[in-house]
């Protein structure tokens, strides 16, 4: 079962999320699920289900991290090629970094991670921390 069942985002412009989610979800091993008016999906087999959607208001400001509301979503990554690799395809989709792909020595001497941001301030982090030696 998984721990999460799905994640509803709603992105300031619909288009702009698809043209930065589906490249970072693929490389995830997320697959295309399904296409409404006001929403776009991705699954991941039988278990975890994103989603975009369109606001609900025309001219709807951004998230601005450290506000209440989302602050990131971390996926976990088997090692640091990785966590370089989904960097590179999210900075390759649009995304902003907001941090480089390093060592966070604050979490652990091996929590190697990378923070980005898409243009409705969504941030994602990509992150490998394996069991400390």
């Amino acid at each position: 079962m998984a721990l999460l069942d799905h994640l509803g985002i709603t992105v300031v412009d619909i288009e702009r999320g698809r043209a930065q989610f589906h490249p970072v979800l693929t490389a995830l091993g997320y697959e295309f699920g399904s296409e409404a008016e006001n929403g776009i999906s991705w699954h991941h087999g039988d278990e975890t289900e994103i989603i975009i959607f369109a606001p609900h208001e025309e001219g709807s400001a951004p998230h601005v991290h450290g506000r209440v509301g989302w602050q990131h979503l971390a996926f976990a990554l088997d090692t640091r090629d990785e966590v370089d690799r989904l960097h590179a395809v999210a900075v390759a989709a649009g995304w902003s970094v907001v941090r480089e792909p390093k060592i966070f020595t604050r979490f652990s001497e091996n929590y190697y991670a990378s923070f980005v941001e898409d243009d409705s301030g969504i941030r994602v982090e990509f992150m490998h921390n394996p069991p400390r030696s």
